[in-house]
């Protein structure tokens, strides 16, 4: 009887444990959202970096984990502010009342695989000011076997997906997900609000990049989420433990937050080759200017200022 009371015991704790981690995420991901939606303003001296007419490009050294083996490239990041349209959910070419301001990126990667060559492309449209998640977010993967792309609309209840491959049976359309936090927010957010990333344990949408070429289900997953921060830098880590991935983050300090380097483990390969390999990024150089205006052959130069190839 003794032995019976002491089993139910320690059932009850285990029930009450687990329903406080529940309720503390919960918590977290509330005070996160409403801090987010009804607070989250940018200061004038971010403002002014933001609105100056340029882009902020910068180029990374990539060694890119990819069919259990590391694959060198490289990677810029792309931030520029832009209006964008509810409306037509692009960017607005027009002004008008309801043209909400953004920070948009654009995140690259270029790197060879053997024989032939991988293009990713990710872009985020994040509210400047306030809102709590992107507008939409657009992710492609481009290789010579052939293309998948995925887009996802921010609508008023839920994230709308929509995805597109060249592997049979993997597209969908119209696929509702429940707004939770989206790991490629976190890139802007650092730039532009970093003492509002959430931490503790999350409900969180992976990146897509990762969710695209490993063929993992597009939906929330449980992270834990941490944050350590030096004088110089500061380290943002994601942990995955039931997709086995870790992302970590390392950016300035104090302003403008420039993001030095980034690190993503996780599983690559196939069969024997499968083994945990670690996709690892750092700062070549960053440039602010109107790339748009760049187009001509003699302005090929820049791209010898961003150490590209």
């Amino acid at each position: 009887m003794n032995k019976l009371f002491s089993i139910l015991g320690l059932l009850f704790i285990l029930t009450v444990c687990n329903s406080c981690l529940h309720s503390n995420a919960s918590e977290n991901q509330k005070t996160f959202s409403k801090t987010q939606k009804n607070e989250r303003l940018a200061s004038e001296k971010t403002k002014k970096y933001w609105y100056d007419g340029n882009a902020e490009i910068s180029s990374y050294t990539l060694s890119q984990a990819r069919y259990g083996e590391i694959h060198n490239g490289t990677a810029t990041l792309i931030f520029v502010t832009e209006p964008f349209s509810k409306t037509s959910n692009t960017k607005a070419d027009y002004p008008n009342q309801n043209n909400i301001p953004v920070l948009k990126l654009n995140r690259n990667k270029k790197f060879n695989t053997g024989i032939y060559p991988y293009a990713m492309m990710n872009s985020t449209f994040f509210p400047f000011e306030k809102g709590n998640h992107s507008l939409k977010i657009t992710s492609s993967i481009q290789e010579w076997c052939g293309m998948t792309y995925v887009e996802m609309k921010n609508n008023t209840n839920n994230f709308i997906f929509n995805f597109n491959s060249y592997f049979e049976g993997a597209s969908f359309q119209n696929k509702k997900i429940e707004k939770t936090i989206l790991e490629d927010d976190i890139w802007s957010l650092i730039r532009l609000n970093p003492e509002l990333l959430p931490t503790g344990k999350l409900a969180i949408i992976p990146s897509f990049f990762f969710l695209n070429s490993k063929h993992e289900p597009f939906k929330s997953y449980t992270g834990e989420a941490k944050l350590e921060k030096s004088a110089s830098a500061t380290i943002y880590t994601i942990t995955y433990p039931k997709i086995n991935r870790t992302l970590q983050i390392n950016f300035e300090s104090s302003f403008p937050y420039k993001i030095l380097s980034w690190e993503e483990s996780h599983e690559s390969g196939y069969g024997k080759n499968k083994k945990v390999l670690t996709t690892k990024a750092s700062l070549m150089k960053t440039i602010k200017i109107d790339y748009w205006n760049k187009n001509s052959t003699k302005d090929s130069i820049w791209r010898d200022s961003l150490l590209l190839k």
